[in-house]
């Protein structure tokens, strides 16, 4: 028997086109999501040079230090590069962009108890998709709340220009870069269960909170898609992959975007 395609019904496209994000269930199985915890479980005693180097010796006062985010570990690894080309969500991808999507990049967030979030950010400063447009699949492996560090984001942002980031606040956030919102708007937590997939546009304004609990991660599996159309991409995400596997070599963008040549992003988001 056939499985049953996942397409969106129009209510879901237009919430999306409209506010910028769309949180679809059911996209992956019980057993798929124990193989992504294995997988990554593992992972968390290697030291893999590039991808991921936590700091194993006891004692660090940074839980970040121990649980640093893996970086592109479809790179290394057969299971993480077979969850980023997951036919569900290449499934919504597809209706979302109207064509095929091709993967640019995988992420696994830890995001253990006490540790710091992310500043609010826009996702196409640093992968440079043009044109059209990066779409992120973040995946919660954990429930995520506004105690344990959820998503944040900024409805209708979406619409907004990429815009030069200011410095965030090194106290609350593991990154350099704070995109303000726009006058009255704010953001608003994502409640979301353990397998739930926010899908969000490029231009959305997001972050998250810091991990206020005591014993209550926050993992996340997280990919970056491209639109087939796109003819650039910035270099640090080549190549990039459909859903067979093939790999798809685009033009390395070499714009600088609205802070210039001379402003250093952080890679890789």
């Amino acid at each position: 028997m056939d499985r049953q395609l996942h397409r969106l019904t129009q209510e879901q496209k237009h919430h999306f086109e409209t506010e910028g994000y769309l949180v679809v269930k059911g996209l992956f199985g019980p057993n798929q999501l124990a193989e992504i915890d294995s997988t990554f479980e593992e992972i968390s005693y290697q030291t893999i040079s590039g991808f991921f180097e936590p700091d194993l010796n006891e004692g660090s006062t940074d839980p970040l230090k121990r649980y640093p985010r893996v970086m592109h570990p479809h790179r290394f690894n057969e299971t993480a590069k077979r969850y980023m080309l997951h036919q569900p969500v290449l499934e919504v991808l597809t209706d979302l962009y109207e064509e095929e999507p091709l993967a640019a990049q995988s992420m696994f967030y830890y995001k253990p108890p006490g540790s710091r979030g992310q500043a609010l950010h826009q996702d196409n400063f640093y992968l440079k998709v043009d044109p059209g447009n990066c779409i992120a699949a973040w995946t919660a492996i954990d429930a995520a709340d506004e105690d344990n560090g959820g998503l944040l984001i900024v409805p209708k942002t979406n619409q907004h220009e990429i815009v030069c980031p200011d410095l965030a606040d090194e106290n609350e956030s593991f990154t350099t870069h704070y995109v303000k919102p726009p006058k009255d708007q704010k953001a608003i937590p994502v409640l979301m269960d353990r397998g739930d997939v926010l899908f969000f546009n490029g231009n959305l304004i997001h972050g998250s909170y810091r991990n206020k609990t005591k014993d209550r991660f926050r993992r996340a599996f997280i990919c970056h898609y491209a639109n087939q159309s796109a003819t650039s991409i910035s270099s640090h995400y080549h190549p990039l992959f459909r859903q067979d596997g093939t790999m798809v070599e685009l033009e390395a963008n070499p714009d600088g975007g609205p802070c210039g040549i001379e402003h250093q992003n952080v890679y890789p988001h």
